[in-house]
């Protein structure tokens, strides 16, 4: 009579399986890959985050600490405070005219570096080298540039003949406005333009060719092929250019002040309004806290618009 053999079964108290503790051994390892930028985001953003949010709720005074709760105060000192409205609507005057240009110029430099033969390394150094220089030191070579006593513009007009009096660049609100603009995408245009020249030589070569051959002109290929494939580095680009205008703070505190007559402050210049100058430091954090919740909105409609852009398009 056949006699069939039972395998016994494995103990439950036995030493894991080897598959077992190869696969605890990687999740280990992940961990630890894992656990230095971990605490990184909660020392440094998880925790700051939290305490503004405490701060725009309490009566926090610049020096002194937490003096209690007040959670509706801080939010109606700053709605009704007379820089409030007119630092939004500036603020968002500003974010329009740098995206407007920023892209527009990014766009038109990488489109002439991409089309630029043996000047193409030259032009693309050229235009990259004012985005190696910081912000506040960009602002403070302009300062002496539009200044009256020490900067050369007024002097080269001058001597041309183009003007007889000296150009005054933060006289007007428009003035400063338009200034500080020029600043802004003298410094960052070669930065969008990267991006944007990235996006450009990703693009396959042979739809141009094909467009070519079926007669589209140069508007109909940038408008139907170029823009449409380029849509993902300008969204990137759209969200930088939005999110660092309306965080905008050192080169209207170096060049303007906020001036003439407060038409140029901007949210984030209020912020250090209050922060330093009236030394509250929770209406400061509730003004944070508002900017940060309108910078969240603003790139999450960026993201669905583009995610359905792309979704219509498959």
């Amino acid at each position: 009579m056949a006699t069939a053999s039972l395998s016994k079964p494995a103990s439950r108290g036995g030493p894991p399986s080897p598959r077992l503790s190869r696969r605890r051994s990687r999740q280990l390892l992940g961990l630890m890959y894992v656990a230095p930028t971990v605490v990184f985001v909660a020392v440094f953003f998880v925790a700051p985050l939290l305490l503004v949010a405490r701060m725009s709720a309490s009566q926090w005074p610049l020096l002194g600490g937490d003096k209690g709760l007040n959670l509706p105060t801080n939010y109606q000192v700053m709605a009704d405070s007379s820089l409030f409205w007119p630092a939004v609507g500036f603020t968002l005057e500003y974010t329009v005219l740098a995206t407007v240009l920023l892209l527009g110029m990014g766009l038109g430099l990488a489109l002439l570096i991409q089309s630029g033969g043996r000047w193409r390394g030259f032009l693309r150094s050229a235009f990259l080298l004012p985005s190696a220089m910081g912000l506040a030191s960009a602002s403070l070579l302009f300062y002496g540039l539009y200044s009256n006593q020490i900067g050369p513009i007024n002097s080269i007009l001058e001597t041309m003949h183009l003007s007889s009096n000296p150009i005054q660049f933060f006289e007007t609100p428009l003035s400063a406005l338009l200034s500080t603009t020029f600043l802004i995408v003298w410094r960052f245009a070669g930065f969008y333009m990267l991006i944007l020249l990235v996006g450009l030589q990703s693009i396959p070569h042979d739809l141009y060719e094909a467009a070519a051959i079926d007669g589209a002109n140069k508007w109909q290929t940038f408008r139907y092929i170029t823009i449409p494939l380029l849509r993902r580095s300008l969204a990137l680009c759209l969200i930088l250019c939005i999110t660092g205008s309306m965080l905008a703070f050192d080169q209207f505190y170096i060049l303007t002040q906020g001036g003439p007559d407060n038409s140029t402050i901007t949210i984030v210049q209020l912020i250090y309004h209050y922060a330093f100058q009236r030394q509250n430091l929770g209406t400061a954090a509730a003004l944070s806290v508002v900017l940060l919740a309108a910078l969240l909105v603003v790139n999450a409609v960026q993201l669905v618009s583009l995610r359905g852009a792309e979704e219509r398009k498959k």
